[in-house]
């Protein structure tokens, strides 16, 4: 089966305390699942992980079957791997919303203009354009949530890595974030306690213990 991730006998801790171990994970391309647990289980360090952010104390990751042994070789497929943070500003890195959504083309050499008309293009995606010229960290959760969002779709990526999409998101919003990700046609990793959410998004659910990973029943 090809995969994009493949995750083989991870084991992570904060300070001295194992968050989990022998943890597996096959994610075949264009499968989407989600992660749930308890809080504190470690479900954002396992996205962490995934995602290049954070280095496992045991085990293997491979990306796109490439083996990951340190945080630098993720840098090949930074392109192709968006991260939605919990904390939406630690997403933000331009001031205002338009400058902020297309800042990652234009680091990627994007011609300003394309950048511009892509990143418009993204805010009318997800109903959030008024908010174009509005400085983000001004924004209330709800918005600064979808922003960060727009920002990590426009990349196009191929492993889609979601921390809490829903937080702060009326039920109307959530719908339709709901139906944007179940029609992206690539792999996502959902972690959320949104069961609802999740139920209309991936195709399994996992949950997560010491133990690793396993199919919720």
């Amino acid at each position: 089966m090809s995969c994009s991730v493949t995750l083989k006998n991870i084991k992570a801790k904060i300070a001295n305390r194992v968050l989990f171990e022998n943890l597996n994970l096959n994610l075949s391309h264009k499968k989407k699942i989600a992660i749930i647990g308890q809080n504190g289980s470690g479900k954002s360090t396992l996205l962490e992980i995934i995602g290049g952010l954070n280095k496992p104390c045991d085990g293997s990751v491979e990306i796109f079957h490439e083996p990951m042994r340190e945080l630098s070789e993720f840098e090949k497929y930074r392109n192709l791997i968006g991260f939605l943070f919990q904390n939406s500003d630690d997403q933000f890195i331009a001031p205002s919303v338009i400058e902020d959504v297309a800042f990652s083309l234009l680091a990627r050499g994007v011609s300003k203009d394309e950048a511009r008309k892509r990143a418009e293009f993204m805010l009318a995606e997800l109903g959030i354009s008024h908010l174009r010229d509005e400085i983000v960290f001004y924004l209330s959760g709800g918005e600064k949530k979808l922003v960060a969002l727009a920002g990590v779709l426009i990349t196009e990526p191929k492993i889609l890595l979601l921390d809490e999409p829903t937080t702060a998101l009326d039920y109307d919003m959530q719908i339709k974030v709901a139906n944007i990700l179940g029609s992206l046609d690539i792999a996502q990793i959902i972690v959320s306690h949104d069961k609802e959410f999740i139920n209309k998004v991936v195709d399994k659910v996992y949950f997560l213990n010491q133990n690793g990973l396993s199919l919720e029943a």
